[in-house]
């Protein structure tokens, strides 16, 4: 077997603070070059296998945030252009609004220049239909390639879990294989 090991993507050493995983060609080469025995090469790669686990969990929480949060920006992109399109037509926008969590008021809402946005930290801004409108964009622009980002990350991170768990099976493998021709040796 020719080469020791090569990495899973030419040229990526990590992605975004992801250590790339190497995959192993010859177990044995892979061994000299690390110096590690098979018991430490293999608590090393479960070791790995376990840190690639802690940042699926956290890269996968931030996608539930996200994908919860483009929807709330999309419903508000929605009102500020219903009261962008209620504006000067002298009717009246009458509505039901969450005041806490399970309950509602109704509001009637005349012409209006502005509205109020919650950025949250307990902390809310007046700015005009146009700033909202504008402000609410870029953040929804922002949601969605942070979005694609943390897909590409876990992806990534999947791959990387893959060929450590292929890995894994070499290492263990090779050494079952050498402890067989082993043990076979000493038999004859």
């Amino acid at each position: 077997m020719a080469a020791s090991t090569s990495s899973s993507s030419p040229g990526v050493a990590e992605r975004r603070g992801i250590p790339a995983a190497s995959f192993v060609d010859d177990v044995e080469t892979y061994l000299k070059q690390s110096g590690l025995d098979v018991n430490s090469s293999l608590a090393f790669l479960q070791e790995r296998l376990q840190q690639y686990k802690i940042v699926e969990m956290k890269l996968l929480a931030q996608q539930r945030d996200l994908q919860a949060k483009i929807p709330d920006i999309e419903k508000c992109l929605d009102i500020v252009a219903t009261l962008q399109a209620k504006k000067g037509t002298g009717e009246a926008l009458i509505t039901d609004f969450e005041v806490s969590e399970g309950i509602y008021s109704r509001a009637r809402i005349e012409d209006t220049d502005s509205v109020c946005l919650w950025l949250g930290a307990n902390v809310m801004l007046e700015y005009s239909c146009e700033e909202a409108k504008a402000l609410l964009q870029k953040n929804l622009e922002n949601a969605k390639a942070s979005l694609e980002v943390l897909v590409a990350d876990l992806q990534f991170l999947r791959d990387q879990v893959t060929i450590t768990q292929v890995t894994v099976a070499r290492v263990y493998n090779w050494d079952v294989h050498q402890r067989k021709s082993r043990q076979a040796a000493k038999e004859t």
